[in-house]
């Protein structure tokens, strides 16, 4: 299945001249989940993943159905305020100059554990960097990076140099 062709494309979103991939119209077809979960399925399973974190919010819902797949728990990685429990926090580096802030909860993740890092998009990188510094925080292992879309004229990958990077889809 062709899974580019189940992403809605938008024309000057967020502002003129981008080209947005939606992939919420992916996500409403059964058939083209399925597909899209287990190419990220394949990618992990010989990876010994104990634990899949995902960003908020897109990385909720892949990350849930890949750690479900793997029979590995699933941990959620929200902005500040979010979570009711004590939190590890990093602030990083956004475009233009911007930062932000993610959070954990402390006793999500063990020490010495292997964990996955699942997002819908790879564009700049740096949520996912700031996600994978976090579990390192934690004192857990960065087994792999795993995302849906990939867009390629971004340095995110580059970014993310030193860790093993699978993207079900590029453009």
């Amino acid at each position: 299945m062709n899974l580019k062709d189940k992403i809605r494309v938008i024309n000057d979103f967020p502002m003129p001249g981008l080209r947005y991939r939606d992939i919420t119209t992916l996500l409403r077809d059964p058939e083209a989940l399925r597909e899209l979960v287990d190419r990220m399925y394949e990618a992990l399973k010989d990876r010994q993943i104990d634990v899949v974190v995902g960003p908020e919010a897109l990385g909720f819902v892949l990350g849930a159905a890949v750690a479900y797949r793997l029979g590995a728990g699933f941990v959620p990685v929200r902005r500040p305020g979010r979570l009711p429990g004590d939190t590890y926090r990093y602030e990083y580096q956004i475009e233009q100059g911007r930062s932000d802030t993610l959070e954990i909860h402390k006793d999500a993740i063990e020490k010495g554990q292997r964990v996955a890092v699942v997002d819908d998009l790879l564009a700049t990188g740096s949520t996912a960097l700031a996600s994978c510094q976090i579990v390192k925080q934690m004192g857990a292992e960065v087994a792999a990076v795993c995302f849906a879309m990939e867009m390629t004229m971004y340095s995110g990958r580059e970014l993310l140099e030193g860790y093993e990077v699978f993207s079900a889809i590029k453009y």
